[in-house]
């Protein structure tokens, strides 16, 4: 009898008991975020990698750590044509990278790398806020397992070489890296140097080995990167801009509830805007930061630099003019950099 009342009592215990580690084990579940969002970029302690460290925090906050944030810097997932591809497929989550090394998915990506577009930094902010740029960059690569929730100027591109490039001539000649644009390559060609398309992680090797004589990047990588040791020489072309582009897996938004669809736009767009200062702070003190390590920064003779900006100025146009679909992209961002510029 006693034996039997015991077990009696025991049950309701053993149950209750039962019970409550299902309901904890249910609250530890509802806690634990439900999705992982990798955020890839190429660079390290510079404007693409702080905005997607900033996004990836945005979206975690407002989501209640439903969506997890892991931000991947210096091309750790890959060279930026694996990182496009592991975003297009779905591996990668989210992707900050130049839009111009989308012109594969889609050439229409390249129309903001095309040179004279922007006179500066502040202006490229505007351009890259602008509803009609907005609504046409972030609408591309739909069809390709891509959506578009960010689009913002990081900085102007300059040239860095082993040799000083202190006048327009000097270019002849030279083997520059270029982004992978048909709107930069022609644009250097033009200036005498051969263009070759390459990514950014393999930029100080080759110019370590002497593969190339120079590359066209931002004052960012240059100085985080330690391009110093391969070359001191920076002219300042501050041509073409530098835009990024904010890449969502089509994939993995698609699996997201609409609540959490609408965080990831939102964040997207408001840190956008969020960068602006970082990035204009950034630049300066890249400016310093390089002088400081030993090197050199060359301005090109004012008259030698509107001779560069003449000859540079029509490549958007003179590119884009067979291909319609690029020439009516190519208009939409073209005809939002003048009405910013005269401030209509």
């Amino acid at each position: 009898m006693n034996l039997i009342g015991n077990r009696r009592s025991i049950l309701p215990a053993l149950a209750a008991g039962i019970a409550l580690s299902a309901l904890t084990l249910g609250v530890t579940r509802a806690a634990e975020p439900a999705y992982v969002m990798k955020v890839t970029t190429p660079t390290i302690n510079d404007s693409p990698d702080t905005f997607a460290r900033n996004f990836a925090a945005a979206v975690e906050k407002d989501s209640g750590g439903r969506i997890k944030g892991e931000v991947y810097p210096a091309s750790q997932l890959g060279s930026i044509p694996r990182q496009i591809e592991g975003t297009q497929f779905g591996a990668i989550q989210c992707a900050v990278i130049p839009p111009e090394f989308f012109s594969g998915v889609d050439e229409r990506f390249e129309v903001m790398a095309a040179p004279g577009l922007v006179e500066s930094l502040a202006h490229g902010q505007k351009v890259a806020a602008d509803p009609a740029v907005r609504q046409l960059m972030l609408s591309l690569g739909v069809d390709k397992g891509l959506h578009g929730v960010g689009l913002f100027m990081a900085e102007p591109s300059d040239v860095i070489a082993k040799e000083p490039i202190r006048h327009l001539a000097d270019f002849k000649g030279k083997k520059l890296r270029t982004f992978a644009s048909q709107f930069q390559s022609e644009a250097w060609g033009r200036l005498g140097a051969t263009p070759v398309a390459m990514s950014l992680g393999d930029v100080l090797p080759a110019l370590q080995q002497g593969a190339i004589d120079g590359a066209v990047a931002g004052l960012g990588p240059f100085t985080k990167m330690h391009f110093i040791d391969a070359a001191k020489f920076i002219t300042m072309t501050n041509q073409p801009a530098i835009f990024l582009i904010v890449e969502v897996s089509k994939k993995w938004y698609d699996s997201l509830p609409p609540d959490l669809q609408q965080i990831v736009d939102k964040d997207g767009a408001a840190e956008s805007i969020a960068i602006a200062p970082i990035a204009a702070d950034l630049r300066s003190k890249n400016e310093a930061a390089w002088g400081a390590a030993g090197g050199e920064l060359i301005n090109l003779p004012p008259d030698e630099l509107a001779s560069m900006m003449k000859t540079v100025s029509s490549v958007g146009a003179d590119v884009s003019q067979s291909k319609p679909q690029l020439a009516a992209a190519y208009k939409v961002v073209s005809d939002a950099a003048e009405r910013l510029r005269s401030g209509m």
